[in-house]
């Protein structure tokens, strides 16, 4: 006939400290160091034993958390099933330590491996004790983290109608008047006091340098022929003259 299994329920228990501690307790009969845990009571369920097994071997009350997972081993000829869960211990202790546990320790993780006396809790501490503790981390960060997003970012006041206008960036002045003028006067002067083509016409003094340039009188004769203008037209017929007056 085959053998009932034998249920119980137990905590991976810790205290906020850095690093986080991890309680083990002393049993009295066999003088081991083993996880808090025990077994269920008639109708009771895994979790709610596993609060008050710890309750009664660590003297702490606790905040019950996530499954950590299921421990089985053969313990008295019998296969024994132990439920664990995450817990963390409120303040101190609050009553004191059931018969059966003589002694209760908090330590860091890696010393709370080294201190059980079963290799079986060994390897189930070692698997599911980084999980425990990164846990408890995320939840030490969390209220700082929340604390540091709710602080109010100071805004700058705009007015009720609108945003305010971007300040207008600094232009540079106009250069003055007499500084522009003088580039167009060079201008017309260099076009006035441009040398005469050379010729055999004497030569027409310039107009001032701020008069307009005349405009030389064109003449249109018959035929299409084109005149040249009335004081050019005079000195021509001065030429004709002085050359016939020679030729006699």
């Amino acid at each position: 006939m085959a053998r009932m299994l034998v249920l119980a329920a137990g905590g991976i228990v810790l205290r906020r400290e850095q690093p986080p501690r991890i309680a083990v307790v002393r049993l009295r009969k066999r003088d081991e160091w083993v996880l808090p845990k025990g077994k269920l009571d008639d109708g009771e369920t895994p979790r709610a034993a596993a609060q008050r097994e710890v309750l009664e071997e660590t003297g702490h009350n606790v905040t019950v958390h996530e499954f950590l997972g299921t421990l089985v081993y053969e313990s008295g000829g019998r296969a024994k099933a132990v439920h664990f869960w995450r817990m963390e211990a409120a303040g101190t202790q609050g009553r004191e330590l059931m018969n059966d546990v003589r002694a209760v320790e908090w330590l860091p993780l890696e010393a709370a491996i080294a201190r059980l006396s079963r290799a079986s809790e060994r390897v189930f501490l070692e698997n599911v004790g980084p999980i425990a503790v990164s846990h408890m981390t995320r939840k030490q960060k969390a209220p700082a983290a929340a604390k540091r997003r709710a602080r109010p970012v100071a805004t700058p006041e705009l007015p009720l109608g609108g945003p305010a206008p971007a300040p207008a960036l600094p232009l540079e002045p106009a250069p003055p008047a007499e500084q522009v003028a003088p580039v167009a006067s060079e201008a017309v002067d260099l076009v006035m006091a441009a040398p005469p083509v050379p010729g055999d016409e004497p030569e027409v003094a310039l107009p001032p340098a701020d008069a307009k340039p005349a405009v030389p009188e064109v003449l249109q004769a018959g035929d299409g022929e084109v005149m040249p203008p009335r004081h050019q037209r005079a000195s021509f017929a001065e030429r004709v003259r002085n050359w016939l007056g020679n030729e006699a």
